[in-house]
């Protein structure tokens, strides 16, 4: 295992992050040489630290693939285009592979089996659209500090670790030894928006894991709709929980819509709000909402089709877990 540097200082500032850009554009420069690079771009804080790196030494040298899996937050793809194509004239290479996703994952219940569907899908696209580029020879990742101590090495949730061995790429990691909170002073001071560089933990299956049980494109569309109201409202409070977001669970209670004036029951969907804090993932808290921002919330949400119940998930972990897959 790769060891920090004992004579590498923490990157707490801007000028300890611009003596850290310089001196990692300078690195790539000479390990790639004119060589081109390909980057999986999640749109997550560490893919496009990289990303925004590699443009810097490289240019349009860096070959940077979004693949859109279908499962992503509301005006997420459309974000990393407007960043790093529009913004940061980024090679770019945009993949909706929307379709491709939710077919396999039509009536698939067991969580697990989604979730080696969605990393096992993402690689053969990420493959295939490596397959089609040329002169490749070097694969970007986002690996940062704690990926080397906890996984190997390996970043799990951007799936390149398990790459068909063919590509035989040679990896390129800026970032390595860096902890989170440098990788964010290192993406302020490169000129990344704050909504990036301060992006929310967002698991590797997406929404696919919110939207419990058998993926539904409607649920899903509802999800992803009452997520971004979850976000807007709790984002506007004086201090925002380490993690908040919503899942709607594979489950109907009955409502009640108004017709022409008249009511009537229906069966409608419950979505369930999460908040919490923590310092290792391990052991989470629940903060406290304000009533009003709950109801501001709730008034949103019942506006969305399908939806007729809001709750609000109080559990700790243990027993409960983050995610409710």
């Amino acid at each position: 295992m790769e060891k920090r540097p004992d004579s590498m200082e923490r990157i707490t500032n801007e000028a300890l992050a611009k003596s850290f850009i310089d001196e990692q554009i300078a690195a790539i420069k000479a390990q790639v040489g004119n060589k081109k690079v390909l980057l999986a771009l999640s749109g997550g804080v560490d893919s496009s630290v990289v990303a925004a790196l590699l443009i810097k030494a490289i240019g349009q040298n860096l070959v940077c693939v979004h693949v859109n899996h279908g499962l992503l937050r509301k005006g997420e793809p459309e974000e990393v285009i407007e960043v790093f194509r529009n913004q940061m004239n980024a090679n770019l290479v945009y993949v909706d592979a929307t379709d491709r996703f939710l077919n396999l994952l039509k009536d698939v219940v067991e969580p697990e089996k989604k979730r080696k569907i969605i990393g096992g899908e993402f690689i053969n696209v990420f493959a295939e659209e490596a397959a089609k580029q040329e002169g490749i020879e070097f694969l970007a990742q986002g690996t940062i500090y704690p990926d080397i101590l906890e996984s190997d090495g390996v970043k799990a949730h951007h799936n390149v670790g398990g790459l068909p061995e063919e590509l035989n790429f040679e990896l390129v990691e800026p970032i390595k030894f860096l902890y989170k909170d440098e990788v964010r002073v290192v993406g302020k001071t490169l000129g990344l928006p704050d909504h990036m560089v301060y992006r929310q933990p967002f698991p590797g299956p997406g929404l696919g894991v919110r939207c419990t049980g058998a993926i539904t494109r409607d649920r899903l569309e509802a999800l992803r709709e009452a997520d971004a109201i979850v976000r807007e409202e709790i984002g506007k409070l004086p201090q925002t929980p380490w993690q908040y977001f919503c899942a709607i669970p594979d489950m109907q209670s009955t409502g009640i819509k108004y017709v022409n004036g008249k009511g009537e029951r229906y069966m409608g969907w419950a979505c369930v709000i999460r908040a919490v804090n923590t310092t290792d993932a391990v052991k989470v808290t629940v903060p406290e909402i304000p009533f009003t921002s709950l109801c501001a919330m709730r008034d949103k949400i019942v506006q969305i089709p399908g939806i007729n119940r809001v709750l609000w998930d109080i559990s700790e972990k243990p027993v409960a877990t983050i995610e409710w897959e």
